[in-house]
């Protein structure tokens, strides 16, 4: 979340990462407790479904990718299902680029809640759109977990959900199993595409290195090679950290303020 015209870095191991800012994303994720948003995290990250629940306060994980060359840098926003501070809440969906909101198809107040999150998303950002030049499509996904359940425990009906996406091309709708690792890859290739990001960074279609391998990720050998040897390839970032508070109100304003500092610096060059 800085100026385009600067790089993003980060270092493990002898692998050393530059990621331009406009191939630089957040996907936050949001959804009422206990509907399984932490278990498609962890599907996407590490194809793992943790039977223990933990409730979330907040997580916060990146993952890196060279794509045919080109880095991208995905961060990931876990929320709180609890949002106990309205502001918090605010602020990520702010500084969200693409959203998954989940609920649980055996919970009719989830579904209600994922209903108040979508109007929420809408309103917050239309009012950042109207102060800046932002692209109006807002890539989100509506995700109905719990799909393995037996059908006598379902209380939202399938066509309920796509009732919710039916008005908007940048919205789509899946039923999932986070347990059974049932349409989550689909999902996310189908947001990926909306947000107009290469379809590799979908979980099943590029390569999974950990970070004290990162050869593919140095620059210097993909120049080298053709073209149509070129791969695709997803790092977990093990010490990734959230960006502060403080950063992201920042980045928001600069958003808002880049236009007029601008005029401002034109005004004040001396000729």
């Amino acid at each position: 979340f800085q100026d385009q015209a600067m790089m993003k870095t980060m270092s493990g191991g002898n692998c050393t990462l530059n990621v331009p800012a406009k191939n630089s994303y957040r996907m936050v994720v949001l959804g009422a407790s206990r509907v399984g948003k932490s278990s498609i995290v962890s599907r996407f990250l590490n194809g793992r479904f943790e039977d223990q629940y933990t409730p979330t306060i907040e997580d916060f994980h990146r993952k890196v990718y060279n794509i045919r060359g080109d880095m991208y840098q995905l961060d990931i926003l876990d929320t709180s299902g609890n949002h106990p501070f309205p502001a918090m809440r605010r602020l990520s969906i702010l500084t969200g680029d693409v959203f998954i909101l989940v609920f649980s198809l055996d919970n009719r107040e989830s579904f209600d809640e994922v209903k108040r999150l979508q109007k929420q998303i809408l309103e917050v950002k239309s009012c950042l759109k109207n102060k800046t030049k932002e692209s109006a499509d807002l890539p989100m996904v509506i995700c109905g977990n719990k799909s393995d359940h037996s059908e006598m425990f379902r209380k939202v009906r399938s066509d309920e959900g796509e009732n919710l996406v039916s008005s908007d091309e940048n919205c789509a709708y899946f039923e999932v199993s986070a347990k059974k690792n049932t349409n989550v890859d689909e999902m996310f290739y189908v947001l990926f595409s909306m947000a107009k990001l290469p379809h590799e960074m979908s979980p099943s279609l590029h390569r999974k290195i950990s970070i004290q391998y990162g050869d593919p990720f140095q620059t210097k050998p993909f120049r080298m090679r053709r073209v149509k040897d070129m791969d695709a390839y997803g790092m977990i970032s093990p010490f990734a950290r959230r960006p502060s508070v403080n950063s992201d109100l920042k980045y928001i304003k600069s958003k808002v303020l880049r236009e007029g500092q601008s005029r401002e610096r034109e005004k004040c060059t001396i000729q």
